[in-house]
């Protein structure tokens, strides 16, 4: 199997599994990278997703160039017709619900972009990132270039992307690519436990916050608090809500159910 999906109760872990070519995309991952987010965004029971690399050399190199010929249509037939392919990035918005990026190894080309279309990163002390598309005259095109400096700044983005030079994990964790390093060996359990205490929390509440940072990260500050106050109304009577301030007051862990 090209990737292993595995369920750990409210959490759902997804393994690259091509570690023979550095967990690289060619098509069948590509479908069942897909279909698990899908499986994901379906499942009420799954409230986070982990998405890690199979062995101990790569989270993924992005695209595998073996595996991977140019469509048959030009360009402007699949941006202009039909589903609009050449448009979408594949790693545009992989789940409603949060999801992290277990890096285990090199997170270069595609593997660097899909870690970034991840709401939170954390490394093993081995990884290493880059975006070295300038260095084969291509440049990142499923949102490096625009996830980057909004994850980073500008200057230590363009230090990457213009350089193409591969930084390690301590420099990552420097500039806020991760957000936190661990030993390669203890880096899933470190993921699981973060996505737990995320599980544990409302989800409704937990869909909510991930909802308004990503979608009105670049928007005027008066239009995303006014949405953020819709937010809070919208949730302000739900049985969560009512659970965890009962839960608050008989001092006990509240069960939330998602309405």
């Amino acid at each position: 199997m090209v990737l292993d999906f595995k369920l750990d109760g409210h959490v759902a872990v997804l393994t690259l599994n091509r570690p023979q070519a550095m967990n690289s995309f060619d098509p069948e991952l590509h479908d069942a990278f897909r279909a698990a987010m899908a499986r994901v965004d379906s499942d009420s029971t799954i409230r986070v997703a982990i998405i890690t690399g199979a062995g101990d050399k790569a989270f993924s190199t992005g695209a595998d160039l073996k595996k991977t010929m140019p469509p048959k249509e030009s360009f402007a037939e699949l941006f202009f017709g039909g589903s609009g392919s050449a448009s979408r990035s594949p790693f545009n918005v992989l789940s409603e619900k949060p999801t992290i990026a277990a890096v285990n190894g090199y997170a270069y080309g595609g593997g660097l972009e899909l870690a970034l279309a991840c709401d939170i990163r954390i490394a093993a002390d081995t990884a290493r990132f880059a975006l070295p598309e300038v260095k084969v005259g291509s440049i990142p095109g499923a949102g490096g270039t625009q996830r980057l400096p909004r994850a980073i700044g500008s200057s230590d983005a363009m230090l990457m992307l213009l350089t193409g030079d591969a930084i390690p994990a301590e420099e990552a964790l420097r500039i806020g690519l991760v957000s936190r390093v661990v030993p390669r060996d203890t880096l899933v359990d470190e993921a699981v436990a973060i996505a737990r205490r995320i599980a544990a929390n409302a989800p409704l509440s937990v869909r909510a916050v991930k909802s308004l940072v990503t979608q009105y990260r670049e928007a005027p500050l008066a239009a995303a608090i006014q949405a953020e106050r819709t937010a809070w109304g919208v949730l302000r009577d739900t049985e969560d809500r009512i659970e965890g301030r009962r839960a608050f007051a008989e001092k006990r862990p509240p069960v939330y159910r998602g309405r």
